[in-house]
């Protein structure tokens, strides 16, 4: 992949920069130039609106995919590699076979690691498995046992390497049940720690879901790295939408409900944007 110049005016981005700290926001996936597809995330038109209407990510649209998205571009996590990040994602239209909860699967990871242009295993992999020096958190919806680190078919995990060897916890209403979900991801450098939020609204929890303790620094092997999500389909599948995302390059945990900016920092507001490449191909797979 040929270097690219990231410009603060993506359509639905917003960049808020400092001497610290970066900000990217996602509102809406109207213009996704900014992003590394690949897989079978490639393949699926740009942009895609949802059944509400929403210009979303959408990683899979059928059976037996395995797809990702990364911005093209490193991002610095110089500070001990801390970040924090929120999103929210959609899991709708269930397909195929069926598991203990019902139809529909895989699941969503959301994914910071070194190399864009890649995405891991299908199915039971959810496009994670097997993409190393990288770390991973998985909302994964359908239970392939044991062998895989699955307690059921609906959990989240945290996890290195690009394999499932993390901690888990179970959620107890379907993450595939077609509503929004709200996620929340915190790695703190200095104590190691990485927290898991999720809910059905966009309160930010006070306790975290999930933690697991891990040096990212020495996962990783260098401090940029390049972050997205993945997801993967098999004999059954879905949409996995991701519907907006904010990432910020240290620990600074965000609340969607109470975000004020920092005083000196520029707001550098577009409705876009816009990836500027050397050679003006779109996505390299």
């Amino acid at each position: 992949m040929k270097p690219i110049n990231l410009a603060l005016a993506i359509a639905g981005v917003a960049a808020v920069g400092s001497a610290n700290a970066t900000t990217i926001t996602y509102n809406d996936f109207s213009d996704l130039s900014a992003f590394q597809q690949n897989g079978s995330t490639a393949a699926i038109a740009d942009p895609t609106t949802d059944n509400l209407g929403r210009n979303v990510l959408r990683l899979t649209n059928n059976l037996g995919q395995s797809g990702s998205a990364f911005l093209k571009n490193a991002i610095d996590l110089a500070n001990q590699a801390s970040f924090s990040t929120y999103f929210s994602f959609r899991i709708s239209n269930p397909l195929g076979a069926s598991d203990g909860d019902g139809q529909g699967a895989d699941g969503i990871v959301f994914v910071v690691q070194t190399v864009s242009n890649t995405a891991g295993g299908g199915g039971g992999g959810i496009g994670y498995l097997g993409i190393t020096k990288s770390v991973g958190v998985e909302f994964d919806t359908w239970n392939n046992g044991s062998g895989s680190n699955d307690p059921d078919g609906n959990h989240i995990g945290i996890d290195l390497g690009g394999a499932f060897n993390g901690p888990t916890a179970s959620i107890a209403t379907r993450m595939n049940n077609g509503a929004d979900w709200f996620a929340w991801v915190d790695y703190n450098g200095a104590t190691k720690d990485i927290e898991v939020r999720l809910s059905q609204t966009n309160t930010r929890p006070t306790a975290a879901t999930l933690t697991r303790n891990a040096d990212l620094v020495a996962a990783l092997g260098q401090t940029n790295a390049f972050i997205g999500f993945t997801s993967g389909t098999g004999a059954a599948g879905g949409y996995h939408d991701i519907v907006s995302w904010q990432f910020e390059d240290d620990f600074r945990p965000i609340d969607p409900n109470n975000n004020v900016p920092e005083p000196g920092v520029l707001s550098l507001l577009g409705i876009g944007a816009v990836g500027l490449m050397a050679s003006r191909r779109r996505r390299t797979n």
